[in-house]
């Protein structure tokens, strides 16, 4: 996901599976290729207490990311000391919120994996273009 909350990429992967696992192939599935930002801002990703393994961090550095990986417990710690900083991780879960309001996708019903990636693509399209601002009124023109 983007800093808005758009998502870049989607893997299906086996309820089974850990999200850990499959990080190099969400970042190598990134739809929307950026130019490189100047050098004051650079690449960040955002990732929880799960990500803090030494294969995680390599694969998140070699995709050149800086990575912020906090638990929730330190950044509830951090918000208490500073109430004006933004925390970080409310992207991901906003994002994941935003897909779940697509009831389709909430319960998997579709037996093939094809068909529920369709599903997740429409789905993230929708979210990625109610983001796009529009000077235009779409319903009344």
């Amino acid at each position: 996901m983007d800093g808005r909350g758009v998502p870049l990429s989607i893997i299906v992967t086996g309820a089974n599976e850990h999200d850990v696992t499959q990080i190099e192939a969400v970042l190598e599935s990134i739809v929307v290729k950026r130019k490189a930002p100047p050098l004051r801002r650079n690449n960040h990703l955002c990732a929880d207490a799960g990500y803090r393994g030494k294969k995680a961090m390599t694969v998140i550095l070699t995709h050149g990311y800086i990575a912020h990986v906090v638990d929730r417990s330190k950044e509830a710690e951090e918000q208490r000391r500073d109430p004006e900083k933004k925390a970080r991780r409310w992207v991901v879960e906003v994002c994941h919120s935003w897909f779940n309001r697509f009831r389709k996708l909430l319960v998997r019903y579709e037996k093939l994996e094809r068909s529920f990636l369709a599903l997740n693509h429409l789905a993230a399209a929708i979210i990625a273009y109610r983001k796009v601002p529009l000077c235009v009124n779409i319903i009344y023109g």
